[in-house]
């Protein structure tokens, strides 16, 4: 592939593909801002090795993984959490944008690797086996990371169980 035929693939790519693999960056950051600069350090990596690259789409989204859960472990970067006496009241019918809402700040408190887990399980709809070659790491990883992230969810943001109908876990006995 020549120069002006791999630049012309890319714009096609970065074009067709921005929209969704921002959503992938921002339920990655949490914040807009940092999914822009996320999104735009994948690219720039992509575009370096674009005339190389058998598959764009999987190539970008392992960099967006992996970029976030770098950036994460350099700059210790972590939203702040507000501490108050009570726990924030909802209104009795939630809408899709209050559970939205609620979502986003729970998913700020994980880990970049918690959040990446459960972006790529959930929303990517990828199999643990799958969700773990995205990542580089092993099936188990996985399993414990959605596990940990799922209760950190549920400990952070009790009431989210009740927005979404989800009932709460009980105790098997045996």
């Amino acid at each position: 592939m020549d120069t002006q035929q791999a630049q012309a693939s890319f714009e096609e790519f970065v074009a067709g593909r921005s929209a969704a693999l921002a959503k992938i960056a921002y339920l990655l950051t949490g914040h807009r801002e940092d999914a822009e600069d996320l999104l735009q350090a994948a690219l720039c990596r992509a575009a370096m090795r674009w005339a190389t690259i058998d598959d764009p789409e999987a190539y970008v989204r392992r960099i967006l993984f992996t970029q976030s859960v770098s950036w994460w472990r350099t700059l210790k970067r972590r939203p702040p959490e507000t501490l108050t006496d009570e726990p924030p009241t909802l209104p009795a019918t939630p809408t899709d944008q209050d559970l939205r809402l609620v979502l986003d700040d729970a998913l700020r408190r994980l880990t970049p690797k918690q959040r990446a887990v459960l972006v790529l399980r959930y929303y990517e709809d990828l199999s643990e086996s799958q969700t773990a070659e995205q990542l580089a790491c092993a099936v188990g990883t996985v399993k414990s990371q959605t596990r940990h992230a799922l209760a950190r969810l549920r400990e952070l943001n009790p009431h989210l169980a009740t927005l979404v109908g989800d009932q709460p876990r009980t105790a098997v006995t045996r």
